[in-house]
């Protein structure tokens, strides 16, 4: 049996109108440090969203989220924050903004494996749609 491992995570959260401070959440960044670990998973609900703010640019959100799980992933597309160390990463991408992508503080849990704690908080966290 693994020992439990420390990780962190944050909530990415899409802020269509920041001066309303409504967001939706829309992904998790999670990190493990001691098994070199770092992933985003992210799944915006597009009417949530529109609901929040019927012009908010869709495309645009989704791009950036995109672009946070690039930079996990260290894609070499993704731009110089993802040629940084792991955790320099996760510190970057969880600095605290005000623009329609923010980041929840950061949270810890223990795990055995990161990919099913980073499933786990998307399902608890992240609403998925709903039919109707």
């Amino acid at each position: 049996m693994r020992a439990a491992e420390l990780y962190d995570y944050a909530i990415v959260r899409v802020v269509p109108r920041v001066e309303r401070e409504e967001f939706i959440n829309a992904g998790v960044i999670l990190s493990c440090q001691r098994t070199a670990f770092l992933r985003a998973a992210v799944a915006l609900d597009a009417d949530r969203l529109l609901a929040l703010d019927p012009q908010a640019d869709v495309d645009a959100v989704q791009r950036h989220l995109g672009a946070i799980v690039a930079i996990c992933a260290g894609a070499p597309d993704a731009g110089p924050i993802a040629r940084l160390p792991l955790r320099a990463r996760f510190h970057w991408l969880t600095a605290r903004r005000s623009s329609i992508i923010q980041t929840s503080p950061v949270h810890t849990g223990l795990c055995t494996d990161a990919d099913a704690a980073l499933e786990h908080v998307m399902a608890r966290m992240v609403p998925s749609r709903r039919p109707a």
